[in-house]
């Protein structure tokens, strides 16, 4: 066995009970924070039809734009950053390129420029950044951080300029580029600076699937360590991974692909719905989609719990706010939500060894 195959590398995982109905839940923030999103999932328990409200909330995603080979220095356009990141929140990510690897690219919505550079291009770059976090010994890479909200980086100004020349004489980065917008009150449109490049317009992808006798976990919701009624966090996970995966957790004699089972104490849902939503999804979509799952419950229900995963960009290079995010072996960073009928909740929070803790 190759070397580092013998053990599980390290995680982190962050668990928190809350309500909805709390003054100080800080379930919005976190949301916000986690800002490149690729997939959702949603398991709602005895339930065979997809809620109307909830499909609707779905339908209305947000749509994103695949911009091919648009040069870093066009984000610094004067025109963009006020007709689009000054009025309105802006989502730009590096479209495959690798973080552990290749110079990757990420524009937030609070309007801060994050670029991941190998060495010799921060050198070349000539703006002050830090060495990534998980360099080794010496430094391979850096993280430059800009500001383009902050006054010193106006456009016109010194810091401004030289950043510009850099990125337009100098070293000429260019990327394909996922771009979206959440449109607010004042906020501008994408089109005019999409216009002078090749791009094309894309809705998140949207399947479901009704599952049939499921073993379901029987869930407190004020059990949130599993130390009474409910499993514990990670073998909850594990099962919501298996059944998002689309792996039997019946033990079976005849199967040779898992012998994984559903974790104790557990009931039979005699259907499921599955729905698994993927694009570059935004954290406001995000979470009005959960404000939407809350109102699942205000009729009565079979189920008395629903559960919602967001899988983070692997290759962002951020993961939660401005934190850096570091690849690795496998570029986790998730958090999962489990909303309960009486508007409780659990959040969990999940990072690969190549990041920090979650906020």
């Amino acid at each position: 066995m190759s070397a580092g195959l013998d053990r599980t590398p390290r995680t982190l995982l962050v668990c928190e009970k809350s309500s909805f109905d709390h003054d100080k839940s800080r379930l919005r923030s976190h949301v916000a924070q986690h800002c490149f999103n690729y997939k959702v999932s949603l398991l709602v328990p005895e339930c065979d039809v997809f809620p109307p409200h909830l499909e609707r909330t779905v339908n209305n995603f947000s749509r994103f734009y695949l911009v091919h080979g648009l040069p870093v220095y066009a984000l610094l356009d004067k025109d963009f950053l006020e007709t689009a990141v000054f009025k309105g929140s802006i989502y730009g990510l590096s479209y495959k390129t690798r973080i552990d690897e290749d110079n990757t690219f990420a524009l937030l919505p609070s309007g801060r420029l994050v670029l991941s550079l190998d060495k010799d291009t921060y050198e070349v770059l000539g703006v002050e950044g830090k060495p990534s976090q998980y360099s080794s010994r010496r430094a391979l890479r850096y993280v430059v951080t800009v500001d383009l909200k902050d006054a010193s980086w106006a456009p016109g100004g010194k810091q401004y300029q030289r950043l510009l020349t850099s990125l337009k004489e100098r070293l000429r980065l260019q990327s394909d580029f996922l771009l979206s917008q959440h449109h607010t009150d004042g906020g501008g449109s994408l089109e005019g600076f999409l216009s002078a490049y090749e791009w094309t317009e894309h809705r998140p992808q949207i399947s479901h699937c009704v599952l049939t006798d499921l073993p379901c976990p029987d869930l407190v919701s004020s059990d949130l360590r599993g130390e009474s009624q409910s499993c514990d966090p990670h073998s909850f996970l594990e099962w919501l991974g298996a059944v998002d995966a689309g792996a039997g957790c019946h033990n079976e004699s005849s199967s040779f692909l898992s012998t994984y089972v559903c974790p104790e104490p557990n009931s039979v849902a005699s259907r499921a719905l599955r729905c698994c939503i993927s694009g570059l999804l935004l954290p406001e979509d995000l979470f009005r989609l959960l404000e939407q799952m809350r109102r699942y419950f205000d009729q009565p229900k079979l189920t008395s719990w629903l559960a919602m995963t967001v899988h983070g960009m692997a290759d962002s290079p951020v993961s939660w706010g401005t934190t850096e995010h570091g690849f690795l072996k496998g570029g986790e960073n998730f958090y999962s939500l489990v909303v309960f009928q009486n508007h409780d909740y659990w959040l969990y929070m999940g990072t690969g060894s190549h990041d920090s803790c979650p906020p």
